[in-house]
């Protein structure tokens, strides 16, 4: 596989500030080669910055990985945002927004999982706390607790299977727009109270 960074990175432009360009090559180098191939020596070279340059950013590996986190939770804040504000509704936000599509969101989301993989404590309260956030927006827009659960259950073998996809494996959900549509269908079933 050819790295973006071989080909000019459009994720990581030249405009980028330094602290960003370095948490987007360790994202990058978590991804592809996990958190022991995730080198500050690796994550210098492929942001373009000498060690010194990334130690004066971050000055050890856990401040790497505490930005990584720290990003995670900016991305994150900004799409509960648009999941509540979202015109079909936050349960069709979040449903249709379950298919990894490789954006900055669900880049540092896997980046995060192979550093609480690696047994970093922030990690994984960091990905905990998220699916508690996401959660709590389904159940305010759901008004049941364990519809909301199922609805995010549901979200999560979404995106579990489309970025198994991209491993080699089949995905067995169907995740075109017609498929999405029959999924949300059901999913209205269980989320609309009934009148008796």
């Amino acid at each position: 596989m050819t790295s973006n960074h071989e080909h000019g990175d459009e994720r990581m432009p030249r405009a980028a500030s330094t602290q960003e360009r370095i948490l987007i090559a360790y994202e990058d180098l978590l991804l592809e080669l996990g958190e022991r191939g995730a080198t500050l020596e690796a994550v210098a070279s492929r942001a373009g910055v000498s060690k010194g340059g990334l130690l004066y950013h971050f000055g050890s590996k856990e401040a790497l990985s505490s930005g990584l986190v720290e990003r995670l939770h900016r991305l994150t804040d900004e799409d509960l945002v648009l999941m509540m504000a979202a015109p079909a509704g936050p349960v069709d936000y979040l449903i249709r927004t379950s298919i990894d599509a490789s954006s900055p969101l669900d880049r540092a989301l896997i980046a995060t999982s192979r550093l609480a993989q690696a047994a970093d404590a922030r990690a994984g309260e960091a990905l905990a706390s998220i699916r508690s956030q996401w959660l709590a927006v389904i159940t305010e827009a759901v008004g049941d607790p364990a519809t909301a659960r199922a609805i995010v259950l549901v979200s999560d073998g979404l995106y579990f299977n489309s970025a198994m996809r991209g491993m080699g494996t089949p995905d067995p959900a169907d995740v075109s727009a017609e498929g999405i549509d029959s999924l949300l269908t059901v999913l209205d079933r269980f989320s609309t109270p009934s009148v008796d």
